[in-house]
């Protein structure tokens, strides 16, 4: 059985009025119990997003295989009017959000179209849940906010003004995020995603060190010396 129920995707509509998105509210099947994939999704205790690469297996890793299909390409394809076929897909995974994060961005100019699909059964905080924007200062003046609930998906074509971002939210957040790049760009996007994995890791190790010891260092005092 298929996970994803393309034929209520297909009859999303695209709001062109500010940038083009679709959303759309449990993107699944009806059948699917939300409890095969939430179990199924990797353990991931920090912020952050993380490559599918060696992290999923079962259930979550048909759902990867399927968003990263043909199908659900096509479907893109159609709905934004553009050609993917030479586009390269990177899927990443985010479990938890830092108080931190959801701070309005526009996505970075190496990336096509943005997929987003939570996994968070029973989702009751406005906090967290997803704002696509009219301007680029406020969480206030938005076009759709997007519930983190379970199966909520939302698409956008990437341009100079799709701003978005979520009120501060700390906690269990699960969501797979798909990013069709421009060939050219693919080695670039690796090499940043794979550096600000490294810092992260550097950084867990330093604040480790610091505790083992007692040395009352932030990471800015570091760049003081």
């Amino acid at each position: 059985m298929r996970l994803l129920d393309n034929i209520k995707i297909k009859q999303a509509q695209v709001n062109q009025e500010f940038f083009p998105f679709f959303h759309i509210e449990n993107a699944f099947n009806e059948n699917l119990d939300p409890a095969e994939l939430v179990d199924n999704f990797p353990s991931i205790e920090s912020g952050g997003s993380f490559h599918t690469e060696n992290l999923i297996d079962g259930s979550i890793k048909n759902l990867v295989d399927e968003l990263e299909g043909d199908d659900f390409k096509q479907i893109l394809e159609d709905k934004f009017q553009i050609d993917l076929s030479d586009a390269q897909v990177v899927t990443t995974l985010r479990g938890y959000s830092r108080s931190k994060d959801g701070q309005i961005h526009t996505d970075s100019k190496t990336k096509i179209l943005t997929v987003l699909l939570y996994l968070n059964p029973n989702w009751n905080s406005t906090a967290g849940n997803l704002r696509l924007l009219k301007i680029n200062n406020s969480l206030d003046h938005y076009i759709k906010e997007i519930s983190s609930e379970f199966g909520n998906l939302v698409a956008f074509k990437v341009t100079d003004d799709c701003w978005h971002g979520f009120e501060a939210f700390e906690g269990k957040r699960l969501s797979i995020q798909l990013n069709y790049i421009y060939p050219q760009s693919l080695q670039a996007h690796k090499v940043r995603h794979k550096l600000s994995s490294y810092l992260k890791k550097l950084f867990k190790m330093f604040k480790l060190s610091c505790l083992k010891f007692n040395i009352g260092l932030t990471i800015n005092d570091i760049f003081k010396f």
